[in-house]
């Protein structure tokens, strides 16, 4: 079992920046692959970005590439979400995952965090 706790959200104003992290828990997270997902009010969940178990390989959704990144440290079993250039349209609670598959799919992770709401203000 791995516990998943996302911190690093709030309250910012478009064009600023937050960096999201996730903390684990319960197993090494260096056996997994990692990613962050987001929802916003009235809509269905969407994936944002992956992370392969070294790092090596990263996935983003075509909204948020060039202003977000991805990355992990498996020695403090943290993963990170940098998102800069914030608009409102990033507003959601945001979510990782941990899974054995290296995908953009929320259906091949098995664990997840509870959510940290982003709101972007214009």
């Amino acid at each position: 079992q791995v516990q998943l706790v996302e911190s690093g959200g709030g309250l910012v104003q478009a064009g600023g920046s937050l960096r999201l992290s996730c903390a684990a828990s319960g197993r090494t997270i260096s056996s997994y692959s990692m990613g962050w997902f987001r929802q916003a009010p009235g809509k269905e969940r969407e994936f944002v970005s992956a992370i392969s178990r070294s790092g090596g390989s990263t996935y983003y959704t075509d909204s948020v590439k060039g202003r977000f990144t991805i990355s992990r440290d498996n020695t403090k079993n943290t993963v990170y979400l940098q998102m800069n250039s914030l608009k409102p349209e990033d507003t959601a609670v945001y979510a990782c995952a941990a899974g054995a598959l290296h995908t953009t799919s929320a259906n091949t992770y098995a664990y997840w965090g509870q959510g940290t709401q982003v709101t972007v203000s214009s």
